[in-house]
């Protein structure tokens, strides 16, 4: 890879990881588009490293509340708001951690194409777009449920599909299920961290445990890039998304998603 290559591909990973645009489906139509070879699954790995430092730095307070609550769980005490928001994360981490263990492989070898983007793009930004202007808008993160954790995480499953936007998904149901738009990306961001952390972890396994050489120098580039950017994105998302809502990013959706269309039908 050139460093052109590695430097573009690690600042759209942090500028579409965590806005809901879908950070794989740029990572896959980018090269597309620019004539590039696919990157591979080494720089994803790198690049979601770095996306994982963002969201663990900027959300450190949180991070730190629910590894407080999980303590809590494991002595027995599950009254706290702290304990509550731990065994939803807990809970809600739990459908996409299966779905990507059963259907990672299949999903990457099969649906990493630009025409199934385009699918998602437009169909989830729809969806989104709904949930920002029909959704209440009446609760915060504190009054999130167990049962609002897991039909989130179920969603979040959903996100395996190239396209679909783990945050998009995410904030879309937390806006059905009537949080406010800050909140809903506040608890989105958290409960994405385990679930990184599984993939980043199990995809650098299979890089370990093959064969392929590693350009480590390189992907230590692509993640500081990435996490660099990730962290700009996060403060900058959470602020416009309290004043301005989800529509511009429903509409940059249905857009990119006829461009695509266009170009590749």
């Amino acid at each position: 890879m050139s460093w052109l290559q590695i430097a573009v591909l690690a600042i759209v990973q942090g500028i579409t990881e965590f806005l809901p645009i879908s950070s794989s489906g740029h990572l896959i139509l980018v090269p597309n588009v620019a004539g590039w070879t696919d990157q591979g699954l080494v720089f994803d790995v790198a690049v979601h490293f770095g996306s994982l430092a963002a969201v663990a730095i900027f959300f450190r307070n949180d991070l730190a509340g629910v590894i407080r609550g999980g303590i809590s769980l494991l002595s027995g005490r599950a009254d706290t708001i702290e304990s509550k928001m731990a065994l939803g994360i807990g809970l809600g981490t739990i459908p996409a951690a299966v779905a990507g263990l059963l259907f990672a492989g299949w999903i990457s070898e099969n649906l990493r194409n630009p025409m199934i983007v385009a699918a998602t793009l437009a169909g989830y930004g729809i969806l989104m777009g709904l949930a920002d202007r029909f959704g209440r808008k009446q609760r915060n993160i504190t009054d999130i449920t167990i049962r609002d954790a897991v039909l989130i995480g179920l969603a979040q499953a959903c996100a395996l599909i190239p396209g679909t936007s783990r945050s998009g998904i995410t904030i879309t149901a937390g806006l059905a299920l009537g949080l406010t738009r800050q909140d809903a990306a506040r608890f989105s961001f958290v409960l994405s961290t385990p679930v990184i952390l599984l993939a980043t972890g199990y995809e650098f396994l299979l890089v370990m445990m093959s064969d392929q050489a590693v350009a480590w120098g390189q992907l230590a580039v692509a993640a500081s890039i990435s996490a660099v950017v990730a962290y700009l994105t996060i403060e900058f998302f959470m602020r416009f998304v309290s004043r301005i809502g989800l529509a511009p990013f429903a509409i940059y959706r249905v857009v990119l998603a006829g461009v695509l269309i266009y170009v590749f039908a």
